[in-house]
């Protein structure tokens, strides 16, 4: 594996192992004629296989007879010559990109059938028009999870781009502890720092400035929590909310899943108490430690992904936690983590790890009345084990 880049400043595209060999073997397998991807800004799919970042008005990915067409709008088309690594369709540019993948398919199967009729198959998700724009064109769509599974493998360029945005996240995190550890109590057991109360708001803002200057964006993934009692909730997604002070004593949880330039994701969950006097937070601090640590020590290739999941569970089951008493629905006790922040594999799945799987291992306990306790660790799946990315030790009392 290539040596891990430092923090990220200005990171590099990677340039991830081409999916055509698996969307051609699902071709194959299903008889169909193509396949397609349609995409807005972002779409994990599209730009895995096109590598290039979908406009604003969408872009297609066509992979026919062997070959793979891009059909990108106007404004796209030099980037795409330039780093797609196939042919770029510059005709009709100016049309909905559903239409323009309808017109490749005719072109290069020049209307012909397979033994099961004009089957295209498309991701999971397709955006509707796309889809109507296709079926019109007389193709029958058919869903694939073949660029999903692709994408759950890594090569070793994606990997250090992940691990690059991982140091990032771990050194925003590292800002939002600092603050934590110099800000003072007061009587009342609120924190404050240079005389102002120390809001969530605050702090997801430190933490978000301190992503920025490592050359990633928070993607808007940034969540600060402080005790969930409904007086002393302190979530926040957006900068209207998140007025309620933190305060000493009580978990406060942050969690960041931020974006390189790349397009690929970190994601790192640390749990922090101001002047612990023990009791339930640090009991479920050391819960949440161990059962990160039981997780991790099933990581492995081959191993079926569950199995860290249901040692994790066992582990705070243990000490006395319930595995599932997370607010809302049970969560996964880890996933995937690429393209998107959240995808395979998960950790509650009947699937065998795979080496070069990255995965985010975050077990959790929460008390609707004492707040909630997680701590993660980011891992790429080996031959031997596991390697950790980014850096940085957790740390239950705030560090300076």
């Amino acid at each position: 594996m290539a040596d891990r880049p430092g923090l990220p400043g200005a990171v590099s595209t990677p340039a991830p192992p081409p999916a055509d060999d698996s969307v051609d073997a699902a071709i194959d397998a299903a008889d169909a004629v193509g396949f397609v991807a349609v995409g807005t800004p972002l779409d994990p799919n599209l730009r895995y296989l096109s590598r290039v970042q979908p406009a604003d008005h969408g872009s297609a990915f066509v992979r026919v007879s062997g070959r793979s067409v891009a059909c990108t709008p106007a404004e796209s088309v030099g980037r795409a010559n330039a780093e797609f690594d196939g042919e770029v369709a510059t005709d009709r540019v100016g049309d909905p990109a559903g239409e323009r993948a309808a017109a490749v398919l005719d072109e290069h199967t020049d209307g012909a059938a397979t033994s099961t009729g004009r089957t295209v198959l498309v991701p999971p998700r397709i955006p509707h028009d796309a889809a109507v724009y296709l079926e019109r064109a007389g193709y029958d769509l058919r869903s694939t999870a073949a660029v999903a599974e692709a994408r759950a493998t890594k090569s070793d360029a994606e990997i250090d781009a992940i691990d690059a945005v991982q140091r990032a996240a771990t050194a925003a995190v590292r800002e939002a502890e600092r603050l934590l550890a110099t800000a003072d109590s007061g009587a009342d057991g609120e924190l404050r720092r240079e005389g102002r109360p120390l809001v969530a708001e605050r702090l997801r803002r430190a933490t978000n400035a301190e992503l920025a200057r490592h050359g990633v964006t928070d993607a808007d993934n940034t969540v600060v929590r402080g005790r969930t009692r409904s007086d002393r909730t302190a979530v926040v997604r957006t900068a209207s909310a998140g007025n309620t002070p933190l305060r000493a004593g009580e978990p406060i949880t942050v969690v960041v899943a931020p974006r390189g330039p790349h397009g690929y994701h970190g994601s790192l969950a640390r749990t922090f108490v101001v002047d612990s006097d023990g009791g339930w937070a640090r009991r479920a601090y050391v819960a949440v430690e161990s059962a990160l640590d039981a997780a991790l020590a099933e990581i492995d290739a081959g191993t079926v992904a569950r199995a860290a999941g249901r040692e994790a569970g066992a582990e705070l089951a243990a000490f006395g936690f319930d595995p599932g008493s997370a607010e809302g629905p049970t969560p996964a006790p880890g996933h995937g983590v690429g393209l998107s922040r959240r995808e395979r594999p998960s950790l509650d799945a009947n699937a065998d790890l795979q080496a070069g799987n990255v995965v985010a291992v975050e077990p959790r306990v929460a008390d609707p009345e004492r707040g909630t306790v997680r701590v993660s660790a980011l891992v790429v799946v080996t031959a031997a084990g596991y390697e950790r990315l980014g850096d940085g030790d957790p740390s239950f009392t705030p560090r300076g």
